[in-house]
């Protein structure tokens, strides 16, 4: 009954297979394996996009912190959600990488909203030389508030941020989830959407340890290629990387797996609503939970594993979060000790 996050799950057989398979031999160093090769095809095939680069990283922070440098110039504000990953849980990465300020913009539920985003981007910059300048959009789906922006919500946030010539950018590390809740193709929720660049998650959805940084304008690639290696994120033995990116993408794997991770956390929510806990918007596969006093240490004298978080008095509050290694015996366990 591990529910404490998405990243705690081992990785699917299908990666550990690939990886094995990229043992064997000798292949190209530093990106130019075959293997990254055929991601970046199939990259551009499930993205409609003939001309996209991707390149791949370790990490999600990485990811999100090489996507907004190569994006924002120092003197620039990142426009996110007040409670973003980039904000609050990269220990200051994409302003190290970028030198940009993050500029927090407050949004219910996990999202920015057009009101809050115009008020942001109407206050930003008219100082002059004296301040901030307007760089670049930042959103996130699945959000930290387990919610999920739809292509419409996207475009509308984006249509603004375009209105000031500013590029956008997409932290997706759970973007198999979020596509998975709304029924979106990748080009939908996308470029097609106003997004520039995306930061496409792997790790939290069964790989091993792996990202990508999509970029639908191919005209930023060399310069992500130099900071991916000045910022020593360029791996050696990168087949490692493309073996797993091309075993998640291959063949609609990601999507399975975000599958069963999305349904096992709509399994959660349903028996937690009928046993009267307080579930939010919850879509997707987190979800954050509200009940009386007294079932954490019921749960968790019972082997569960999450989150606790802050609650009003008389009250208990946790962060759940379903993988693609949850099962439904997982859920029912933890429902039966509720």
């Amino acid at each position: 009954m591990r529910f404490a996050s998405d990243n705690t799950s081992g990785a699917a057989p299908e990666i550990i297979a690939a990886i094995l398979k990229a043992n064997e031999g000798y292949e190209r160093s530093y990106g130019a394996d075959a293997a990254m090769e055929r991601v970046t095809e199939l990259v551009r095939d499930i993205f409609e996009a003939p001309e996209a680069e991707v390149r791949l990283v370790a990490t999600g922070t990485a990811a999100n912190a090489l996507a907004i440098a190569t994006h924002c110039p120092p003197w620039g504000g990142v426009f996110c959600q007040t409670h973003a990953h980039v904000a609050e849980d990269e220990c200051g990465a994409p302003e190290f990488y970028s030198g940009a300020k993050l500029v927090l913009v407050p949004g219910e539920q996990g999202k920015i909203t057009p009101a809050t985003l115009a008020q942001a981007l109407a206050t930003t910059g008219e100082s002059g030389v004296h301040g901030v300048q307007r760089g670049m959009l930042s959103l996130t789906n699945v959000t930290e508030a387990g919610t999920v922006y739809t292509p419409a919500e996207i475009a509308a946030l984006t249509a603004l941020a375009k209105a000031h010539h500013l590029p956008c950018h997409l932290d997706g590390a759970r973007f198999a989830n979020a596509l998975v809740a709304t029924g979106a193709t990748p080009a939908q929720m996308t470029w097609k959407a106003g997004i520039d660049v995306l930061s496409l998650g792997g790790t939290k959805n069964g790989c091993l340890g792996v990202e990508g940084v999509v970029l639908f304008n191919p005209g930023r690639a060399w310069e992500l290629e130099l900071r991916r290696k000045r910022g020593g994120h360029l791996f050696s033995k990168h087949r490692f990387l493309s073996a797993q990116m091309e075993a998640y993408l291959t063949g609609g794997l990601w999507l399975r797996l975000a599958a069963q991770a999305n349904a096992m956390g709509q399994r959660l929510v349903a028996g937690l609503r009928d046993r009267q806990a307080q579930v939010p918007e919850a879509p997707a596969n987190m979800l954050f939970p509200e009940w009386v006093a007294g079932k954490h240490d019921r749960l968790e004298a019972a082997g569960a594993v999450y989150y606790r978080f802050p609650a009003p008095e008389g009250r208990e509050r946790a962060r759940l979060v379903a993988s693609w290694s949850t099962t439904e015996g997982d859920v029912d366990r933890f429902l039966t000790a509720f």
